[in-house]
């Protein structure tokens, strides 16, 4: 299945909420939708769910206008909706039995969804009872109860303990594996860059970057390096590179250990370690490309 998002707009009286957004994901893979907040993830989720009616655009899968309603959507919202004060597995098969599920089926996936994210001892249990991180695996398997095509993750590893974590994270890969079409919504980077091939951050309203991963990684850190001295602190070195060679590199970050170099327009890394080479009080320890990492591009593409 491929879940294309075409060009969706939505506005909220005279604010105008989203801009246009674009986006696709394809069964067997994660997208990671991304954005600060009120940047408009959740609009565009609940426009997704048929929650929100778009002002414009449209929404596919496969080729033909999307239908949430004949599609099985399982749903984890940042905001926790259960019932606190029901039990747990007898809310679970009351959700599932809602989506289509029969009886019989809503009871046996919601035993085995308990099961494996280990919380089976407290099916019969207010929910309420349980604490908080427990409580979010508990949801977890309350979206999944129904066997859904799609699967939409809005911060789930909230209220996680490093243990649960990891066995979210082993279900996660488990329904990539299956062939789920899996949308992650999360502020952890990590998690993003784990699970999604594909990301797509919005800011204001509005798409300000999308695209496989690995290539917005790459072109992010062209014409980047990574840059130390020995015997020089970054604060020191970053001097020496400002007053010396600020005709070829501008300075865009610094680490704990090292400076991040970007090379002025014309000017190679070959023309920069020639010139590095010839400060002869300068020796260099450490010169390679520079790598970001998510939560970088985040920053830089998402901040103010």
């Amino acid at each position: 299945m491929k879940l294309e998002v075409k060009n969706i707009t939505k506005s909220f009286g005279e604010t105008n909420v989203l801009k246009g957004i674009s986006f696709s994901v394809e069964s067997g893979k994660a997208l990671g939708l991304l954005g600060r907040n009120g940047a408009g993830k959740t609009t565009t989720i609940r426009i997704l769910m048929d929650v929100f009616h778009a002002n414009s655009g449209e929404i596919t899968l496969d080729g033909k206008p999307f239908e949430p309603r004949k599609v099985q959507i399982g749903y984890l919202p940042e905001e926790r909706g259960l019932y606190p004060k029901r039990k747990v597995l007898e809310q679970m098969i009351y959700l599932a039995m809602l989506r289509g599920v029969s009886r019989k089926t809503a009871s046996a996936n919601a035993k085995r969804w308990l099961e494996r994210l280990e919380v089976s001892q407290y099916q019969d249990r207010l929910l309420e009872t349980l604490s908080k991180g427990n409580q979010q695996k508990v949801q977890l398997a309350s979206t999944l109860v129904c066997d859904p095509e799609i699967v939409i993750l809005d911060e789930p590893f909230s209220g996680l303990d490093p243990v649960n974590s990891q066995i979210l994270q082993e279900v996660v890969q488990e329904m990539i594996r299956d062939g789920k079409i899996v949308i992650f919504s999360s502020h952890q980077m990590s998690y993003v860059e784990e699970f999604c091939e594909d990301i797509v951050i919005i800011n204001h309203g509005e798409v300000v970057l999308s695209g496989h991963l690995d290539t917005i990684k790459r072109d992010f850190g062209k014409d980047q390096l990574v840059l130390s001295a020995l015997d020089l602190s970054p604060e020191e070195f970053t001097d020496q590179l400002q007053s010396r060679l600020s005709d070829i590199v501008q300075i865009t970050g610094q680490t704990k250990e090292d400076v991040i170099v970007r090379l002025n327009e014309g000017v190679s890394r070959r023309e920069l370690l020639a010139k590095l080479s010839q400060m002869e009080d300068i020796s260099i320890e450490h010169f390679e490309t520079y790598k970001p990492s998510l939560n970088d591009i985040f920053v830089a593409r998402a901040g103010e």
